[in-house]
């Protein structure tokens, strides 16, 4: 995974205590709190207690959420007695996580959260960063690159499946996550990306399953896709052979095709990256060629709506948010993206997502010139695609 930019502070020295430390409290089971908390719930559920209301709720089964428990428990329980709702009454982990998964699920805003859950607003924020935090260091697992040969030939295969390209690991992508930055703020014209939205951008590479492979998010909305892929990790690791340097894919005789991924136009054609041929004079074999990246690179646009639709946080527009902290909140969606993946979740196998994520986007365009060795890659798979002759 690519680095997710935020700012570093410094810890202060904790200061010893002779206070004593209040024990947590005993934890109800999953079944029993959902019970009890969906008839504190303000909102058009409050009336309903089944796992069909929870469901609704969080888009999600409980067994996936109570995983998702038990992956920030450790550090959580230790932090819920501070917690409380407007009534005085402790909250326990699972109160703290239904919190932060619905501040992040609903993108509604801290006061209406608040309101339906009966919490002080301040309270929410507060849950909401301990929560994004936690996962951010509890839950990383879920975001890495296949680790063996066989799991990359796994990708591998379903990748060919969508489009025959052969030998593709990955399709990558861009998003923007829309925010309205003060007036007062200096770097206004920074965060102006292409449509002349104030955003951040991330960029992802995600496999057939929709699962990310690598991230890194928190770019000004100003770069653009080649800008951004040549500043991340991913882009050192490929430059120095560190990655997309497995097995190769013989094809013919003497004619061996090495891994890549493929993105869109906004991206440069690069000995790992393949995008379509430009131009409105194409041959048969590169019009197949560019129809079947297409196909492929939608995975990247899937996994994308996929997760703004789940997480609407960062789908909708963010008043004047702390811009240092919206790359973690980006991270720990995609975090909680992957789980839903990982966990085979039933409830989210019935929901049905548009693959639009960045409404109302023109395609981006890269104009830098195209790679030599990358043009070779890309002649290579085209003549192997087209039968060994290129017309």
């Amino acid at each position: 995974m690519g680095p997710i930019r935020r700012s570093k502070s410094k810890k202060k020295a904790e200061q010893p205590t002779t206070s004593l430390v209040t024990p947590p409290l005993p934890q109800p089971q999953l079944s029993d709190w959902w019970h009890d908390f969906s008839k504190r719930f303000h909102g058009s559920l409050s009336k309903s207690t089944d796992s069909q209301s929870f469901e609704s709720m969080f888009k999600m089964s409980m067994k996936t959420f109570d995983y998702i428990s038990s992956l920030v428990k450790e550090d959580i329980i230790a932090k819920t007695p501070s917690f409380m709702d407007l009534n005085g009454i402790p909250l326990c982990l699972y109160d703290v996580v239904a919190t932060a998964l619905r501040r992040l699920g609903s993108g509604d805003s801290l006061a209406i959260v608040g309101t339906s859950l009966n919490l002080n607003q301040t309270t929410v924020a507060q849950i909401t960063k301990l929560f994004v935090d936690t996962l951010e260091f509890r839950g990383i697992c879920h975001i890495r690159w296949p680790e063996s040969e066989s799991e990359m030939e796994a990708v591998k295969s379903k990748l060919e499946k969508i489009a025959g390209l052969p030998n593709c690991c990955g399709a990558i992508d861009t998003s923007h996550v829309m925010m309205c930055v003060s007036t007062a703020d200096r770097s206004t014209q920074l965060w102006c990306d292409r449509e002349k939205n104030q955003t951040v951008t991330f960029q992802v590479i995600a496999d057939a399953d929709l699962r990310f492979r690598d991230l890194v998010g928190g770019w000004p909305g100003c770069m653009t896709d080649e800008r951004i892929h040549k500043k991340s990790t991913f882009f050192k690791f490929c430059k120095s052979g560190e990655r997309l340097n497995g097995k190769r894919r013989v094809v013919s005789e003497g004619n061996e095709i090495e891994e890549y991924i493929v993105g869109n136009s906004g991206f440069r054609l690069l000995p790992w990256l393949m995008t379509p041929y430009r131009g409105n004079k194409l041959c048969d074999s590169e019009v197949r060629f560019n129809q079947m990246v297409m196909k492929t690179q939608m995975v990247a646009q899937k996994a994308l709506g996929k997760l703004k639709q789940n997480w609407k946080i960062i789908q909708g527009v963010m008043w004047r948010p702390d811009k240092d902290r919206l790359p973690v909140i980006i991270l720990a969606c995609c975090i909680l993206h992957n789980i839903l993946i990982d966990m085979e979740d039933e409830v989210q196998e019935k929901l049905v997502f548009s693959h639009r994520h960045d409404l109302d986007y023109r395609p981006a365009v890269c104009h830098s010139d195209d790679d030599k060795k990358g043009v070779a890659l890309r002649e290579k798979i085209t003549l192997h695609l087209s039968g060994g002759s290129k017309p």
